[in-house]
């Protein structure tokens, strides 16, 4: 895995340099010694904390069984850390401590029956323990931990949370009254202690599909959870379908909350209702290895319209003549349309830290129109390297997922792991961001 993104990592010149050379070099062979005597789980563990150096958000590694049998799966799994806690202990510790518990201890769920957590302090490591207590995950077990967390003054902060491969992830949390967001890895809420007593909160599981809504008779909102190419048809239908409304209508709230990004020819056609001067866009770099041209370019894209697959049959033979170059694949651009539309005349962008990637290409694009206004939270500041690429390693239960390409933006206005900030932030614990967009006065 190191050779991997060592040779294939379009950051790792950026992130590997002559001032932390040496200690990434002590850090590297630590961890390659306990991997010389640790279990297959440990070893995951072990790849995602040094993948985790790179602070980058598209680079990861995931669990790809293949054919593997669902014993084999479960056995591979079976080595993951274990609590002692357990149902019974844990109802006696919150019966004892009643008057004195901390407001994250207790029994949190996700989805309908999918898990349910028991989270409480830990003695041992300190902080907080969250561990499974029920779930119908097949590759999960009572008492195998999920996540730890631990609290610095009145702030709690994850130290990580694995995901359903087991793998430890990072991604951002709010902690509320009754919810902890998990970014990608969603919201999970309190229920009551005792497990016997409980029902599961019953979830809807979150559509990705885009929605259009009158708030009022000057407000319309148009939500898009996902720019992924598969959601353009529905984007452009949802556009063509409210054109005479967003013609009409003085505020447009476009609400891109926890949109993890895609292709940005999905919003491509809702860059005239936000228009209002030309758009300059970045251009950058892809490092033409072979193994990112294999399997990041030169692959199956039957699914695209033909001009689209023209397109890419272009740029992958543009990339096999310059192999070994960090070839200039994208010139930066400017977007120009020939007239600028009365109406919308106010435009509100809704994002947080789950707006990330090309919804970050989308925030860049908007922000420069005088009509748009960006509430909200800094976004996840994934986008100074992207397109992803996914690689084998040799054992077959892993794949490693890293960015090809590198922007040009870097230079003057870096964004990984800061993100863009909002023009209007938006407080965490604010019960209705939509409604807190719509109501506000702008200064005159």
């Amino acid at each position: 895995m190191v050779e991997k993104i060592k040779n294939n990592y379009v950051g790792y010149k950026d992130k590997v340099n002559a001032s932390n050379q040496k200690q990434f070099g002590v850090f590297t062979d630590s961890l390659q010694k306990i991997a010389k005597s640790s279990d297959k789980m440990n070893c995951f563990d072990i790849c995602a904390e040094w993948l985790s150096f790179f602070k980058d958000e598209h680079i990861g590694l995931s669990f790809t069984p293949g054919k593997a049998t669902k014993e084999e799966v479960n056995d591979f799994f079976s080595t993951t850390e274990k609590t002692s806690w357990n149902e019974s202990t844990l109802d006696a510790y919150f019966v004892r401590h009643k008057g004195s518990l901390d407001s994250i201890e207790g029994y949190w769920t996700y989805a309908p029956d999918t898990y349910k957590i028991g989270i409480v302090k830990d003695s041992i490591q300190g902080g907080f323990v969250g561990f499974i207590v029920r779930t119908n995950v097949p590759t999960w077990e009572n008492q195998q931990v999920k996540l730890r967390i631990k609290k610095v003054k009145d702030n709690y902060e994850l130290i990580y949370f694995r995901g359903i491969d087991h793998g430890k992830k990072f991604p951002w949390l709010v902690v509320d009254k009754d919810s902890l967001e998990l970014g990608y890895f969603g919201v999970w809420y309190k229920s009551k202690f005792f497990t016997n007593k409980d029902e599961p909160r019953t979830l809807v599981k979150k559509s990705l599909l885009p929605s259009f809504k009158v708030l009022d008779k000057e407000t319309n909102l148009l939500v898009i959870p996902s720019f992924s190419f598969k959601y353009k048809k529905e984007v452009d239908s949802i556009l063509k379908k409210n054109k005479g409304l967003l013609e009409t209508s003085k505020h447009l709230i476009i609400d891109i909350r926890n949109n993890a990004g895609g292709l940005t020819g999905t919003f491509e056609q809702l860059l005239p209702y936000v228009y209002t001067n030309p758009i300059y866009t970045d251009g950058g770099v892809v490092w033409a290895t072979p193994d990112n041209i294999k399997n990041g370019y030169d692959t199956d894209i039957s699914g695209f319209p033909e001009q689209t697959q023209k397109k890419f049959r272009e740029e992958t033979e543009q990339l096999k003549a310059h192999v070994g170059e960090y070839y200039p694949l994208y010139r930066g651009d400017t977007i120009e349309f020939s007239q600028v539309l009365k109406n919308p005349q106010r435009i509100s962008v809704l994002m947080n830290r789950g707006s990330a990637s090309a919804a970050e290409h989308f925030i860049l694009r908007a922000e420069q129109s005088k009509k748009v206004t960006l509430f909200g939270q800094n976004s996840a500041g994934a986008i100074d390297y992207t397109e992803i690429v996914s690689g084998k390693i040799p054992c077959s239960y892993f794949t490693v997922q890293y960015p090809a390409f590198r922007s040009d933006r870097i230079e003057k206005r870096p964004l990984n792991n800061i993100g863009i900030a909002p023009d209007i932030v938006i407080p965490h614990h604010t019960p209705d961001w939509v409604e807190f967009v719509r109501t506000y006065k702008p200064a005159n």
